[in-house]
């Protein structure tokens, strides 16, 4: 039976350290500020939205919204955007996806400034990641990396299957997994024979949203799962995207949902506010 990876309980311990790293920015007279855009009314966003509003409350960052109609123009978006760049008192601005069409949502990714990008989506963060050098890492393969690390799950030479390959997961944690020596296997909705790619890996990533896409008969024993998916069962309760009840019982590792990558996302961009504050004020 598969060890749980406790990334809740985990991302209270890292939030516990962020709040003594704010606590002393403050005695520098430095309050971290994160800007949160939200356009339109999706109950999902927020969801997230609120979520992370109480995670910077708790760590002593000064959260605010900026709440924008679904009609927003993409000018005004922007405008906002550009205003918030110009701001010394923010050091890090989100945008909550998703945004109403014909907004253009890597436009307005592409508009916030590098220094200030804590969700890590502008082409210069991602550049950053691509050729190994510092800047912002997307907070969900950002919070999976330190989850394997915490665990001392092995990353160097192992085989790494992802499945998916959206901007936000499945791309830059690809990047992440290279950048620690692994040997990577991007798989997506073309793949012609999933189960043969994701057989003989030793860390599966599941990020497609989609339920029961990671079942027992694709997996070798020993595996270690991390399921990225956020999905409802038949009975409406919170799942991923992997058969958690059978797929533990060969996997050494798994993450639950809800429970597992969810917390460590939210504490990771709490972590990239606080490094941005730092960065800011040297």
């Amino acid at each position: 039976m598969a060890t749980i990876i406790d990334g809740k309980n985990l991302a209270k311990n890292i939030r516990a350290e962020l709040k003594v790293e704010a606590e002393k920015l403050k005695e520098r007279g430095f309050i971290p500020h994160l800007a949160v855009i939200m356009v339109g009314d999706n109950d999902a966003s927020k969801v997230y939205v609120r979520n992370k509003s109480r995670a910077c409350e708790e760590i002593g960052i000064e959260f605010k919204e900026y709440l924008l109609p679904s009609t927003t123009s993409e000018q005004e978006l922007l405008d906002l955007i550009d205003k918030l760049n110009n701001d010394k008192n923010v050091n890090g601005i989100l945008l909550q996806s998703p945004i109403p069409k014909p907004l253009n949502i890597q436009k307005a990714f592409n508009k916030i400034s590098p220094e200030k990008d804590v969700d890590g989506f502008n082409p210069q963060n991602v550049g950053n990641l691509c050729i190994g050098q510092d800047g912002f890492i997307p907070c969900t393969p950002l919070g999976i990396v330190t989850m394997l690390e915490k665990y001392n799950i092995k990353i160097d030479g192992q085989k790494v299957a992802i499945i998916g390959r959206s901007n936000i997961v499945g791309k830059p944690m690809a990047l992440c997994m290279l950048s620690k020596n692994a040997t990577v296997t991007i798989c997506h909705s073309r793949t012609r024979e999933l189960k043969k790619e994701v057989k003989d890996a030793d860390i599966v990533i599941s990020a497609v949203g989609k339920r029961n896409t990671v079942t027992a008969d694709m997996i070798k024993d020993g595996v270690v799962i991390i399921d990225v998916g956020m999905n409802r069962n038949d009975e409406g309760k919170l799942c991923g995207d992997v058969d958690f009840e059978n797929v533990s019982k060969k996997a050494s590792f798994i993450t639950p949902v809800p429970g597992g990558v969810g917390p460590m996302t939210i504490a990771m961009l709490m972590s990239n506010v606080i490094k941005a504050c730092k960065n800011q004020n040297k």
